[in-house]
């Protein structure tokens, strides 16, 4: 019979079954535990992809819901956003916002799940006028100073960053009328571009009641500004608020609280406009969104 030969006695001895296969079992034992904490660990990450869910829809303009579990810190392309207490929070479009985004989430026990979000691109009517006097088009200096001026007021009012959750419920229209004017539209008024239209005009008869959209805190009620006449701005949490312009009366005052659809004024022809109608702004923070698309169908009869 044929032997090999072992180091140490000149015989080398062909090992036992069960030693070899429990020799193979300790040698594969690291990776074996590798793939059981990379299949753990993608489980849990697979588990929390549960726990955010966005309600809205993805395009420029749009006012998006989102909800995550308590806790959670978010961010928007590194911009990071205010979470409620139960994991609600929202975030906005503007009107040229890229065709693609990015919401990071980090939960509260350290897992991280990132989202790639496909933002849908609209196109604008742009309508362009040409021969009109100059003093229509570039205000003198005087003028240009006071819109200056009424313009960090209005930047401050929407600057407010309040832990109110009336952003949380839907919004209701504060007017009832045909659509005179839409979100995103832009005139180029004798070669030079004038700003978007950054809302919604609801034509409607001089007097006509206005309703605030949402719950929330007044932080704005002026009655003469130069551009937009009657002027209400109201906050409802985490960065929201609503504008209300061209008002011909104001029925609230800075600092109140009111419901929704409760009595903030009437419609009127204030500020520089060719005919009574309500201007309808929503912002969040510093970003102008499409009102539309966070309101819904307008009622056909009553409210």
């Amino acid at each position: 019979m044929a032997r090999t030969f072992d180091a140490a006695d000149g015989i080398k001895k062909k090992p036992h079954p069960e030693l070899a296969r429990k020799a193979r079992l300790s040698k594969d034992a690291p990776s074996l535990s590798s793939a059981l904490f990379v299949a753990l660990f993608f489980c849990i990450s697979r588990a929390h992809a549960g726990d955010l869910t966005l309600d809205g829809p993805l395009e420029q303009g749009a006012l998006v819901h989102g909800k995550t579990e308590p806790g959670a810190k978010v961010a928007l392309d590194g911009r990071p956003l205010r979470v409620a207490p139960d994991g609600s929070f929202i975030f906005g479009f503007g009107r040229d916002a890229p065709a693609a985004a990015t919401l990071d989430v980090v939960f509260a026990d350290g897992a991280h799940e990132e989202r790639a979000l496909a933002v849908t691109t609209r196109t604008y009517d742009v309508q362009r006028i040409n021969g009109l006097p100059q003093e229509q088009v570039s205000p003198d200096p005087k003028v240009l100073e006071r819109i200056k001026r009424e313009q960090v007021i209005i930047n401050q009012a929407r600057a407010v960053d309040s832990d109110l959750l009336f952003f949380e419920r839907p919004f209701v229209w504060p007017a009832v009328g045909p659509i005179s004017g839409v979100y995103g539209s832009q005139r180029i008024l004798n070669g030079e571009p004038r700003a978007p239209h950054g809302g919604l005009d609801i034509a409607a008869p001089r007097g006509s009641p206005i309703v605030a959209a949402a719950a929330g805190t007044v932080t704005m009620a002026e009655h003469d500004l130069f551009f937009t006449g009657g002027t209400v701005i109201i906050d409802h949490g985490y960065g929201l608020a609503s504008t209300y312009q061209h008002m011909d009366s104001v029925a609230v005052k800075v600092g109140q609280r009111v419901a929704a659809g409760e009595s903030i004024g009437t419609v009127g022809a204030t500020g520089r406009v060719t005919g009574p109608h309500l201007h309808l702004g929503l912002n969040w923070y510093e970003v102008r969104l499409d009102p539309a698309l966070a309101l819904g169908p307008m009622p056909t009869a009553g409210r």
